[in-house]
C-alpha cells in the first residue's frame, strides 16, 4: 500500500472546519448552569437545557465537535465497549443494564439525526466483531454470548453470512446502528445548539474552575463566568484543572487514515454487502468501514497515552501511518496496491474500567466521560440524560448505571507506555503465528 502522499490533516479528513466561529467571551458573564466542552456531549448537554427553558452557556477552547466528535471512524456502536469479557466479570450484574444504555444510546443518536435534519451520510447497517484467526473467531463466540443473555441483539455468522469481506473468517454484528460521517454529524449538533437559546463561546480556554461565594467560577483569559452549577464535558481533556478528580479517565491519542477513492468494482468485489463496520478482536482493535465515497477509513492498532496538561496538538506519526497501512495491506490484499490519501487522529479518554461513568462533585458540578471507543453513540445520550437530570433533579436509569456515588477512581491498568507497548507486542506476535494473513490472501483469491 502506498503512503507517499499522505496529507496529514490538522483537523479532521471527514470535513472542513466550520466558516462561522463564534466569538470568545470578552467580559463577565453570569448563568444558571454552565457547560464546558463543546464536543458532541457538551452540545447535547447544552442543547437539552436551552430546548428546556434553561439559562445555559456554553464554552469551548476550539470550536464545536473540534476534539475527537470529528475525528473518530463514524461507527454507531449498539453494544457495550471494552473488553467484555473482562467486563462481565468483574461486573456481571450490571451487564443488562449497561447492553440496555448502549442500545437505547444508539437510538438516541438516530432521533438526533432525524430531529435536527442532520445530513452525516448515515447508514443503519450495524457493525461486526470481526475474526482474523480461528482463536479471534472462539472470542467472538464468547462475547455474543455474554451480549445475548444480557439482552442484545446480535447475529454470529462466517464473512459470507455476514456480508463483510472474505479476508475475515466471520464475526458477529451488532443489530442495532451503523456507520456515518461524524464530522457532519458533530457540525450539524452545533447548527441545531447555534440556533437555540443557549448562549456559546468558541475560542475561549478555561483556565481555572473554583468555588466563590456559593457559585462555581469559571476563570478564561478574557472573561469570568459564574455559574450556579457547571458540567465538565471535556473528556480526554478534563485534567487540566485542580478540581478534576485524579484519574478520571487517561487521554489517549488515536489516527484514523482513509484511502484513496476505489473502483466500485473492487470493492464490489470484497464481498463487503452488508456495508457493516469492521472491529477486529486485537487487543487493541483494527476498524475497518466503507464510506460514501468509496474509499475505505481505518485506524487504531497501537495507542499513545497523554502525560501531561494542556494535551499538545498533534498530527499523525507518518511510522504510524505505514503500519496502518501494512494492517489494511494484510486484511485485504486484492487491495495492497491503492494509496492512502490522508490521515489524521485525535485524543479520546479511557476510563480506568473502560465503561462510561456520570457524577457529582460536591452539589454543584457534574461530569461524564462517555469515550473509550464508543463515544459517538454514547456521549450525546449522556449528555441528554446529564441535562434532564439538572432540570429534574433525578437520575433516568440508564444514568443510575453509570453513576459514581464517590469521585474515586482507581489507576488505569496497563496504560502507561510500557504497558501499551506490552499490549500491542502482544497483538503482533499472534499476527505472526495465527496465519491470518495467509488465510486472507486464500480467501480473497477469486473463485472459477
Amino acid at each position: 500500500m502506498r503512503t507517499s502522499n499522505v496529507e496529514y490533516e490538522p483537523f479532521s479528513g471527514w470535513v472542513d472546519p466550520p466558516g462561522d466561529v463564534q466569538p470568545a467571551l470578552a467580559d463577565d458573564r453570569t448563568c444558571s448552569v454552565a457547560v464546558i466542552g463543546g464536543g458532541i456531549n457538551g452540545m447535547s448537554t447544552a442543547l437539552r437545557l436551552a430546548e428546556r427553558g434553561q439559562d445555559v452557556l456554553l464554552l469551548e477552547a476550539e470550536f464545536c465537535g473540534h476534539g475527537s466528535s470529528s475525528r473518530n471512524a463514524g461507527q454507531l456502536a449498539g453494544a457495550p465497549g471494552g473488553d467484555l469479557q473482562l467486563l462481565n466479570l468483574l461486573f456481571g450484574k450490571k451487564m443488562p443494564a449497561m447492553a440496555r444504555f448502549a442500545d437505547h444510546a444508539a437510538h438516541h443518536v438516530e432521533d438526533v439525526i432525524k430531529r435536527y435534519d442532520v445530513d452525516c451520510d448515515y447508514e443503519p447497517v450495524g457493525n461486526c466483531f470481526a475474526a482474523v484467526s480461528p482463536g479471534q473467531m472462539g472470542r467472538v463466540r464468547r462475547v455474543a454470548k455474554i451480549l445475548r443473555k444480557a439482552g442484545t441483539d446480535v447475529e454470529l455468522g462466517t464473512s459470507d453470512e455476514l456480508g463483510i469481506p472474505r479476508g475475515f473468517l466471520g464475526g458477529m454484528r451488532e443489530v442495532v446502528g451503523g456507520i456515518m460521517n461524524p464530522g457532519k454529524f458533530a457540525l450539524g449538533l452545533r447548527r441545531a445548539l447555534l440556533s437555540s437559546d443557549a448562549q456559546v463561546f468558541e475560542r475561549t480556554k478555561v483556565t481555572d474552575v473554583a468555588r466563590e461565594g456559593g457559585q462555581v467560577v469559571i476563570s478564561t483569559p478574557r472573561g469570568v463566568v459564574r455559574a450556579d452549577e457547571v458540567v465538565l464535558a471535556t473528556n480526554a481533556f478534563a485534567g487540566e484543572w485542580d478540581i478534576t478528580p485524579r484519574h478520571l479517565a487517561v487521554p489517549i491519542w488515536v489516527c484514523e487514515v482513509e484511502t484513496e477513492p476505489i473502483d466500485p468494482e473492487r470493492l464490489t468485489a470484497l464481498g463487503w454487502t452488508s456495508r457493516s463496520g469492521l472491529v477486529t478482536q486485537h487487543a487493541i482493535m483494527e476498524n475497518y468501514r466503507l464510506t460514501s465515497r468509496n474509499t475505505i477509513v481505518f485506524g487504531v492498532r497501537r495507542l499513545e497515552r497523554g502525560r501531561t496538561y494542556p494535551l499538545p496538538s498533534k498530527t499523525p506519526d507518518p511510522a504510524l501511518v505505514e503500519e496502518l497501512a501494512e494492517a489494511f495491506a494484510m486484511r485485504f490484499p486484492a487491495l495492497a496496491d491503492v494509496s492512502v490519501d490522508r490521515a489524521w487522529g485525535g485524543w479520546i479518554a479511557i476510563t480506568s474500567t473502560w465503561l462510561p461513568l456520570a457524577g457529582k462533585l460536591g452539589d454543584d458540578i457534574l461530569y461524564s466521560i462517555a469515550c473509550n471507543g464508543h463515544g459517538l453513540a454514547q456521549a450525546p445520550y449522556v449528555g441528554s440524560l446529564m441535562a434532564d437530570l439538572i432540570v429534574d433533579g433525578q437520575r433516568h436509569e440508564d444514568l443510575e448505571v453509570l453513576w459514581k456515588k464517590t469521585p474515586n477512581f482507581p489507576r488505569p491498568m496497563m496504560m502507561g507506555p510500557l504497558g501499551l507497548r506490552t499490549i500491542w507486542a502482544v497483538d503482533r506476535f499472534n499476527d505472526v503465528v495465527n496465519g491470518s494473513r495467509r488465510r486472507a490472501r486464500r480467501r480473497s483469491m477469486p473463485t472459477a
